[in-house]
Formats: structure tokens, sequence, C-alpha cells
């Protein structure tokens, strides 16, 4: 087991580079799965090896229901510093169950509440809010209700009518895309990882990016979407929450509308890397890949090997 329980507590750090150059020479569609994939899978590996350590931990301490030959210094010989990081990473799983359950409990409850606001209006894909505040966001569905898109009256009295046809093409591609599980996804994986909270922040702009593009392509008018975008942030309040998709997210109003008066992006999966910024990019991609398969190489390596350490130190 060795260091290897280690190094997928330390393999986040490779996800930073693509987190900051991925957007500049890949279409916000595939930066975003990227991200959020990436992200996943650093935090899931990190979350197992914590938890081993977690085991080793509790097996120390008395009055535990673990047999004790798991504390027998042999097995703790499998992990390095199993004194000191044993223990110390029972409060910090603790700490991350708990974030993790608070993000849950916050995005259920932000649903709750918007769906009994809306409760007596018409059961349409739109749902209009008479409100003098400003905002427009998506609503995911279930299997009782459809999914929807949140709007008050005060947004739509503040645009043009072909303003309101992109505002509505942006928030019809979050529902498309299921942009709300993203957000949750990338939510949690900041809650399991502090490493990760800058994918949190790129997966944010990165769904932004890609309602743009697709409400760019539908409307066919990309100064006019980037007119809508900017007008409609500077209107609005936000969204209730941070994995609730709104046409104000992620904070970086600026950077879309420009991205808007830009020629569209490339479809295709990898721009050319003939320049030194491509070059970089596709570097950074390739740095965040291999950092999350050897993350899940050495999650997968720990787990087995203090598996059968326990089951050869357990008692038939």
């Amino acid at each position: 087991m060795g260091f290897f329980v280690l190094l997928p507590l330390v393999l986040p750090l490779t996800s930073w580079p693509v987190a900051r150059l991925a957007e500049r020479r890949l279409h916000p569609r595939a930066t975003t799965r990227l991200l959020v994939g990436v992200g996943v899978v650093l935090a899931a590996c990190s979350t197992v090896c914590l938890g081993l350590l977690v085991v080793v931990g509790t097996a120390q301490l008395p009055g535990n229901p673990l047999p004790d030959a798991w504390s027998d210094p042999e097995v703790r010989a499998a992990v390095p510093y199993d004194e000191m990081l044993g223990k110390a990473s029972i409060p910090a799983l603790a700490l991350l169950l708990g974030k993790s359950g608070s993000t849950l409990v916050r995005h259920r409850r932000v649903q709750r509440r918007v769906r009994r606001a809306l409760e007596g209006l018409r059961d349409s894909r739109v749902a209009v809010l008479p409100d003098s505040a400003p905002y427009a966001f998506t609503l995911p569905g279930s299997r009782r209700r459809r999914s929807r898109i949140v709007v008050s009256t005060a947004m739509l009295d503040a645009l043009e009518p072909s303003e309101r046809r992109a505002l509505f093409a942006h928030e019809r591609a979050h529902l498309t895309a299921r942009h709300t599980r993203m957000l949750l996804l990338s939510e949690l994986a900041a809650d399991a990882h502090p490493f990760l909270r800058p994918l949190r922040t790129a997966v944010a702009f990165g769904v932004e990016r890609w309602a743009d593009e697709e409400a760019a392509r539908e409307v066919g008018d990309r100064r006019l979407t980037a007119r809508a975008v900017g007008k409609a942030a500077l209107l609005a309040k936000g969204s209730p929450a941070r994995t609730v998709p709104a046409v104000t997210g992620a904070g970086q109003v600026p950077r879309r509308v420009q991205a808007l008066l830009d020629p569209a992006p490339s479809t295709r999966l990898w721009l050319p890397t003939t320049t030194a910024p491509g070059l970089v990019a596709g570097l950074a991609a390739w740095l965040a890949a291999a950092g999350a398969a050897t993350s899940a190489l050495s999650a997968a390596n720990a787990a087995v090997a203090l598996a059968a350490i326990l089951h050869a130190a357990t008692p038939l």
C-alpha cells in the first residue's frame, strides 16, 4: 500500500492548469465535460484513500468495534505515518461528508422552494412569475415533474422580443444538456477535496459558455446573443444556488460577451497545437488525464493491498 494511498490526495493539483487553459483551445461543451469527468474521478479516488486511512486510524482508537488485529503494528506499517495520518483522517472524512451532505440538502431545498413558488401556475415548459426582481434560471425535472425555465416578468419586460428569444434559447440549452447535474457534481467534487475548487469555478463558467454558444447557434446572431446575455446579467440578481444554472452564472459576464463577439469556436475535439498557447493547453489536458488515471490506479492498488492485509490479519 505504502505511499500509493497518499498519491490521490495530492494528484488533484494536476487539474489546475487545465482548469485555466482548456477553455482557450476547446469548445465549451468539450471543456465542461472534460473538467467534470476529471473532477469526479479525482474526488472519488481521494475520498476512497481517505476512507482507507480512516480504517487504520479508527482501529487505533480504544473501544472501537473493529477487530483488534486491525491495529497490530504489522497492519499499521502498511500506512506511512500511520499514527498522525490515521487519526487526522477521521475528522477530515467527517468534514467531507458533512460538506457534501450540506450541498445536497441545500440543492434539494432550493428546488423545493422554487416548486412551491410555481404551485398554481400552468404546467408549461416556461414558468413566468410576477416579480419585480429580474431573474431567469432553469429547474430540472423529476419523474413526476417536467423540467422548466423560470423567468420573472421584470426580466421579460426589460428585454426586447429578439433578446427574449436568445434568453430562452440559452436556458433551453441548460435543460437539454443537464447542466444542473454537472454543476452539482463539480460542487460535490470541490467539497471532497479543496484542490478541486478551481474546477468548480471553471465548470460554472463552462456551462454558461456552452449555453451561450447553443443560443447563438439557434438564434443565428452572435451579437444579439451577446447583447441579451450582457443585459440580463446586469439586471439579474443571480441564481438561487451555485448548482442551478442561470444566465448570470460564473460571475464572468464580460468574458462571455467578448467570446460571443468573437468568431464561433470550432467544434473539433481539439484544435491544432502548432502555436505555443495550443501546445501549453494540450499539455495541460494530458497532465489532467494522466493525473486522473494515476489517481485511479493508486486508489485501486491501495484498496486491494489494505483489503489483503486486513484479511490476512483477521483471525478466522
